[in-house]
């Protein structure tokens, strides 16, 4: 399998309008055009989940990169990640088109979640491209004026129409987009609506944004809406192995939590409760592999700031022999956890959730008068939380446990932001600077033990353990850090002008 982002914008052109005026743009030479025909079969369910999320699978035969396509979403500005397999990755008796390659259909079962995929269209393309290159006659982008038959295969009806599409090379910069737009505006094209061919195949119209409800269950519907959609792109992200992706998981099951929990007296906690007891499950499920990694970066790259003479014995392969394991086996864990049917059960009950919301009554009340409400019973727990940290038998615990309301505290805001304006963002950013500060001193708390246990081991094989006690004793002075920090963090959430606005 290989993979590269592709980065494009498209244009609409009228169907007997002249070809792009290639040799006028400025911006870039052409070389001489070439034409190819591709046909490419679209595979999605019955009720396109692949489409609504962003992402098409197709099978495309003819050009340089015939094979099997998957498009997912992107980061990157006007980009997809494209992940390509050859022809023959399914191939059926008659070498048709039958199955999705089973390698893809793997990374997309949190969207399929058992539902069968199958042809949706059928697109036949005939395309003129031009490679646009730079000094030196480097390719940056390839135009591609595209006239397409599109057959919904679903309907039984056949679109045609014509485009025309920049695709930057590997090498070629996102700013070489804006003046396309640009010079082909010039020349009276326009971008294109839709957001792919398939779409525009299927006649598929991203959902129009709605008018705000104002309600206070409207915001928090159209907030956990936003959340599972974000779960939903990473479980593909952590399928796909991307760097952070299991972090990323983590903060949308975090924030679809902190919201069931906090706004809870606005919707129907016997449907509720059970989905925040799998987010939970689900959670710790994920947590080691996250957590593993973030001491082992933070080691190694503490182990590698360090003087070499501070560095003494196999310090770096100890480490790998210490964590190499541990990853191992938490990898296995977050892979087992998504193959699992009660993991797939849990994305249909949240799929259910955000689809009939079980509101009460409270929730027609209006948002700004109503969400206020929350996040102030948010902000009094967390400071019942703080009250008990110097008097607890278990100091650390209690730090972690006020950064964990800290970090409710946050979210409530964040979801309250949009009808509060500046001074919920003023709470959600102290808040989070309260979590971010008992964050330090939370890894720290859990990096120490680690430490005294690997210089218990290289005592143990007779090796010098004088690096993992200076490691420690620098541990134990950040999070001693951390903890003075904490004290006016957390007073600039309690000042008057931060809370004034919770009635």
């Amino acid at each position: 399998m290989t993979v590269s982002i592709e980065r494009e914008r498209k244009y609409d052109v009228h169907e007997d309008g002249p070809a792009p005026a290639v040799s006028r743009l400025t911006f870039a030479a052409a070389a001489d055009p070439t034409a190819v025909e591709l046909q490419a079969v679209y595979f999605d369910t019955p009720d396109l989940r692949l489409l609504r999320a962003g992402i098409t699978l197709r099978r495309r035969a003819g050009g340089a990169d015939e094979g099997w396509h998957l498009k997912v979403p992107d980061a990157e500005a006007d980009g997809r990640a494209e992940l390509h397999l050859p022809l023959d990755a399914s191939p059926d008796a008659s070498g048709g088109t039958a199955a999705a390659p089973a390698g893809f259909a793997e990374l997309l079962v949190g969207h399929t979640r058992g539902v069968p995929l199958e042809p949706v269209a059928h697109l036949v393309t005939g395309r003129t491209t031009w490679r646009l290159l730079g000094e030196r006659g480097m390719p940056l982008a390839e135009l591609a004026d595209d006239r397409v038959e599109a057959t919904d295969l679903r309907r039984k009806v056949t679109h045609r129409w014509r485009e025309v599409e920049v695709e930057l090379t590997e090498d070629g910069d996102a700013a070489l987009l804006d003046s396309a737009d640009a010079e082909l505006g010039r020349q009276g094209l326009r971008r294109s609506s839709a957001p792919s061919k398939l779409a525009r195949a299927l006649r598929h119209e991203p959902n129009a944004a709605a008018g705000p409800d104002d309600t206070a269950g409207g915001r928090v519907a159209d907030y956990l809406r936003a959340q599972v959609a974000r779960l939903t792109a990473m479980d593909l992200a952590v399928r796909r192995d991307q760097p952070a992706s299991v972090h990323q998981l983590r903060i949308a099951i975090r924030r679809l939590r902190s919201t069931l929990r906090v706004y809870r007296g606005l919707v129907d906690r016997r449907r509720t409760e059970p989905v925040r007891a799998e987010l939970r499950w689900l959670g710790q499920r994920l947590g080691p592999a996250r957590d593993l990694e973030v001491m082992e970066e933070t080691l190694n790259r503490q182990v590698d700031e360090l003087p070499a003479e501070l560095v003494v014995g196999p310090v770096s392969a100890r480490l790998t022999r210490h964590f190499a394991p541990a990853r191992a086996e938490a990898a296995a864990t977050v892979d087992e956890t998504l193959r699992s049917d009660r993991y797939l059960r849990l994305l249909d009950a949240l799929d259910q959730l955000v689809t009939e919301p079980p509101l009460r009554g409270r929730a027609s009340r209006p948002a700004r008068k109503e969400l206020p409400r929350h996040v102030r019973r948010a902000y009094r727990t967390t400071k019942r939380r703080v009250g008990r940290i110097e008097d607890a038998d278990h100091h650390d615990e209690a730090l972690h446990d006020a950064r964990k309301a800290a970090k409710r505290l946050r979210y409530a805001a964040e979801l309250a932001r949009p009808v509060a304006g500046a001074p919920a963002n003023r709470l959600r950013k102290r808040a989070k600077k309260v979590a971010s500060v008992l964050g330090e001193h939370q890894d720290s708390a859990v990096i120490r033990p680690v430490l005294r246990e690997l210089g218990a081991q290289a005592a143990r094989s007779r090796e010098n353990g004088f690096t993992f006690g200076l490691l420690y004793d620098r541990h134990q002075a950040s999070a001693a850090d951390a903890e003075r920090r904490f004290g006016p963090a957390w007073d600039r959430v309690t000042a008057k002008k931060a809370r004034r606005w919770l009635r």
